[in-house]
């Protein structure tokens, strides 16, 4: 799996998270092997033109996705996957800091990002949360996408309840 990470926001990120959190649901997913993603970390400024240029809505907003290829995970389990460019997911760590800290569960903005992460995979994924099923289904992926990396990496506590909405 080829993933790049850019951090161009000017604020520390845990970046091998990302990276780690964005291969474990790419392979969790089952998306062949040689796909290309590309994560970029903005500051709220880029993340607000981004915002009005391609959902004309105002403001920042914590995850965006600019999917490729359209790849989807195999239907079946004997299926092989495609290979191709999954796309662009555009973080905001501004954000993420924020919603951390209003969550029920108060968590950090470094968790919040892996959590970004994985929505963002998903929506390159073709998962969407626009109807009620559409979102029971994605959050619930989401959550057992960043519970099975948080048991992988020996990290405790609870995991962190989405935020994105």
């Amino acid at each position: 799996m080829s993933i790049d990470v850019n951090n161009e926001s000017g604020t520390e990120v845990d970046e091998q998270a990302i990276l780690d959190i964005a291969r474990y649901a790419l392979a969790r997913m089952r998306i062949h092997p040689l796909s290309e993603l590309s994560v970029i970390v903005v500051d709220t400024d880029a993340m607000e033109q981004l915002h009005i240029q391609w959902m004309d809505l105002p403001g920042p907003t914590d995850v965006m996705s600019f999917p490729m290829d359209e790849l989807r995970p195999p239907a079946k389990d004997d299926e092989e996957p495609p290979q191709g460019l999954l796309g662009d997911i555009v973080l905001c760590p501004e954000v993420a800091k924020k919603q951390g800290e209003d969550a029920e569960t108060g968590h950090s903005m470094d968790e919040e990002l892996q959590l970004l992460t994985v929505h963002g995979v998903l929506h390159l994924l073709g998962y969407d949360h626009e109807e009620p099923d559409e979102k029971a289904e994605m959050f619930g992926l989401q959550a057992a996408i960043v519970d099975g990396w948080r048991a992988e990496h020996g990290l405790t506590g609870p995991s962190p309840a989405p935020t994105v909405s």
